[in-house]
């Protein structure tokens, strides 16, 4: 079973749906024993980091991250949810973050011909060997929808990159932690296939 973290984020939902398209048990819920129990755990998101952080702190969200994360169970960041793994956001007042993982959210440059929030399909590459992406080629597209990125503290961790006004780190790995900047839910067949080589990772 998956536990989808509930803050009132947006794309919980859209999650939900592309799981159990797999056959994926999934359950949106903020109750701690349930999160703890479950196989693996999604933090999904859309929106603003100081909100984000805000809600996830007045759930009583936080330990129970922390908790996850130390348990060895296999934990997903998506959108929002990767750049709250990360210690503070250029996003209202670099607010911090969780400090799960090293690193920084900065606000995508402005520059001649790129729209702000990026908002669309890009193409991502493969620095180092990624778990997610098992099975799938380089420069296959994903879907993108975002005004900040990441610029990770540890290139080591960083698994896929995509070029958007500056060098996005897309994606992260660290032992039981993966993250993705974009929406795999929302990227079709290439997402469908990092969503079921994530439910496929067993607990450390």
């Amino acid at each position: 079973m998956t536990a989808i973290i509930d803050y009132d984020a947006g794309n919980i939902k859209s999650v939900e749906k592309a799981l159990l398209k797999l056959g994926e048990e999934a359950v949106i819920t903020r109750d701690r024993e349930v999160i703890l129990h479950a196989d693996r755990v999604i933090l999904p998101g859309v929106g603003s980091f100081g909100d984000a952080m805000a809600k996830i702190r007045a759930y009583g969200l936080e330990e129970v991250i922390r908790e996850v994360v130390q348990k060895g169970i296999p934990f997903l960041g998506i959108c929002l949810g990767l750049q709250l793994l990360f210690e503070k956001s250029e996003e209202c007042g670099n607010v911090k973050g969780l400090g799960i993982l090293p690193g920084e959210i900065l606000r995508i440059p402005d520059k001649p011909g790129i729209k702000i929030p990026h908002i669309g399909w890009n193409s991502l590459t493969f620095p180092s060997h990624g778990r997610l992406f098992v099975g799938i080629p380089e420069e296959s597209y994903v879907y993108f929808v975002h005004s900040y990125y990441l610029k990770a503290g540890d290139a080591k961790i960083v698994t896929a990159v995509s070029e958007y006004g500056t060098l996005i780190h897309a994606s992260v790995e660290k032992d039981n932690v993966f993250a993705c900047q974009f929406h795999p839910e929302k990227s079709s067949k290439v997402g469908l296939k990092i969503l079921k080589n994530f439910v496929g990772i067993k607990k450390a």
